[in-house]
């Protein structure tokens, strides 16, 4: 049986060889001297930077679109009582939609991650995770800042209202298409006093705080004297409701 596997294997062997060196050849050209790995990981980067240019090129055209249409809709007011009164309307109620600009006194928070550790320094049952802003960090400060009367309200950039929402992958924020990465700010505008009072009473917070004096998480609160807050650009389309004392839809 020896005698007759010996033959074959003598000739599959040189056939496996020059299929291995194709394959080596072909993944030396690809890489083109580089590490795979490493390409793949610019690969998304750009891909995520893309995005993010795109994301900001797109709401830059919305709110050129938004200013146009508003031009059309003053200029047909000049002419129509109807419409002239629905944009008055429109106006008296924009400030407290947050669809107008607002300046005033103000207070802002910044929230970071700790300073990362170096090999071996991470203390004894601390996680990397516990080293990292959390969604729900960024969202305590958010209804503190509600709770304590906040007039008008801005995440790093962007002006938010009430039914925005916070989301974080990893250690990054996303609001409205948009990525941001720590330090967040989160701006309100309202009384300061009120305000801060309302971040100190928050329990929430108060366990953040916890984790900023054991591992160096970042947190300031700073008080502005005058501060102006964009317009909201987001989307106000409601996809779900329900009618208050009813039985919904």
């Amino acid at each position: 049986m020896s005698s007759v596997r010996r033959p074959a294997w003598g000739s599959i062997i040189p056939a496996i060889t020059l299929v291995a060196g194709t394959l080596f050849a072909a993944s030396a050209s690809t890489a083109r001297g580089t590490s795979l790995r490493d390409e793949g990981r610019t690969r998304i980067t750009d891909l995520i930077s893309a995005e993010q240019r795109r994301g900001h090129r797109e709401r830059d055209e919305y709110r050129r679109l938004r200013h146009e249409a508003d031009a059309i809709s003053r200029e047909a007011g000049r002419h129509d009582a109807r419409v002239k009164q629905a944009q008055g309307e429109a106006d008296d109620l924009a400030a407290e939609s947050g669809f107008a600009p607002v300046a005033g006194p103000a207070v802002r928070v910044s929230l970071d991650d700790a300073p990362p550790p170096g090999p071996g320094e991470l203390p004894h049952g601390v996680r990397p995770d516990d080293l990292v802003v959390h969604q729900g960090d960024v969202q305590a400060v958010v209804n503190a800042l509600w709770a304590g009367g906040a007039r008008a309200m801005q995440i790093m950039d962007q002006r938010v209202i009430s039914t925005s929402a916070v989301r974080c992958v990893g250690n990054t924020l996303i609001l409205q298409g948009v990525v941001y990465s720590p330090p967040f700010r989160i701006t309100a505008a309202g009384d300061p006093a009120r305000l801060r009072s309302a971040l100190d009473a928050s329990p929430q917070i108060g366990t953040y705080r916890k984790y900023v004096r054991a591992y160096g998480l970042g947190y300031a609160v700073r008080t502005l004297d005058r501060a102006t807050l964009p317009a909201y650009t987001g989307n106000v389309t409601m996809k779900h409701a329900t009618v208050p004392g009813g039985d919904g839809p």
